[in-house]
C-alpha cells in the first residue's frame, strides 16, 4: 500500500535508481513487521514485490502507476472466475494473475518509498483497490460456484458470500482503527512490533495470499469448496476475535 506517513529512503521525488541501487536500498531499508502479519505476506510476497518494485522504479513507473497495474492483474483474474468454465489451467493463471497483483500491491509502497515517500492520493488510491479485491473475489468466486461447479446444494453458494461479509468488515475496521486512532493522535508506530514464526504461521489461513494460492484447485470443484469453506471459517474466526479486542481499543483512546 502506498502510504504518506511510510518511511523512505532519503531520495529526491521522482529520482530514479538503477535495479541494483533500488534492490539494496529496499533490502536494507526494509520496513518493519506488523504484529502478527501471516507469514506468506511477510516471507514471500514482500520480498517478491521489492523485486518488482526495483524493476519498476527502474522503468520510471510512478507508485499510482504501480497500483493500477497491480489492480488490472487482479481484475482478470477475477473477471476469468466468474466468465470461464472451470478447469485446472484456468486455476493456476487466476493464481497466477492474483498473486502478481498482490506482489505489485506490495511494489507500489516500496517504488514509493525509493521516491521520498507516498501521498494522500496514493494512498487512498491502494485503499480503493483493496477494497475492490476483498469485496470482489469472493463474489467472482460464488458467480463461478453457480455457473460451472456441480454443487449437490445451492446452500454452499453462502460460502463466498460470507467470505465477502468478513473480509469486508476486517478491511473496514482495519482502516477505521487507523483512522480513529490518528484523529486521537495515536502514532501509528504504537501499533507496531515484532512478528514471530509463530504467529505468522498461524496466521497463513486468513492470508489473502493463501486464499489467492487456493484457486490451484479451482479445477477440482470438490476439494476447491471444502478448502475455500475452511479458509472462511478462519476468516470469521479471526474477524469474530478481532472486533471485540478492536472496541475495546477505542475505548480507551
Amino acid at each position: 500500500m502506498v502510504s504518506s506517513h511510510r518511511p523512505h529512503l532519503g531520495h529526491r521525488e521522482g529520482a530514479v535508481l538503477s535495479y541494483a541501487s533500488s534492490y539494496r536500498q529496499l533490502s536494507d531499508a526494509q520496513k518493519g513487521r506488523g504484529r502478527g502479519a501471516p507469514a506468506y505476506s511477510l516471507y514471500v510476497n514482500r520480498p517478491v514485490g521489492r523485486v518488482f518494485a526495483a524493476a519498476l522504479n527502474e522503468l520510471g513507473l510512478t507508485p499510482n502507476q504501480v497500483s493500477l497495474v497491480s489492480a488490472a492483474f487482479t481484475a482478470v483474474g477475477i473477471v476469468l472466475l466468474a466468465t470461464v468454465h472451470a478447469s485446472v489451467w484456468l486455476g493456476v493463471v487466476v493464481w497466477l494473475l492474483l498473486a502478481v497483483g498482490y506482489a505489485l500491491d506490495s511494489a507500489d509502497g516500496q517504488v514509493a518509498r525509493l521516491r521520498g515517500g507516498g501521498s494522500v492520493a496514493g494512498e487512498w488510491l491502494d485503499h480503493v483497490i483493496d477494497a475492490f479485491k476483498a469485496v470482489c473475489l469472493p463474489l467472482a468466486a460464488a458467480v463461478g460456484w453457480y455457473r460451472f461447479f456441480p454443487l449437490e446444494h445451492d446452500s454452499w453458494l453462502l460460502v463466498p458470500l460470507v467470505l465477502a461479509v468478513a473480509t469486508t468488515v476486517e478491511f473496514f475496521g482495519m482502516i477505521l482503527n487507523d483512522l480513529l486512532k490518528a484523529r486521537q493522535g495515536v502514532p501509528q508506530a504504537t501499533e507496531q512490533g515484532g512478528s514471530s514464526i509463530v504467529r505468522s504461521l498461524m496466521g497463513l489461513p486468513t492470508d489473502y495470499g493463501v486464499v489467492c494460492f487456493s484457486f490451484v484447485l479451482w479445477g477440482f470443484p470438490r476439494v476447491f469448496v471444502i478448502v475455500y469453506a475452511l479458509l472462511t471459517l478462519a476468516e470469521v474466526a479471526y474477524v469474530a476475535l478481532a472486533l471485540p479486542t478492536w472496541f475495546a481499543r477505542m475505548r480507551r483512546l
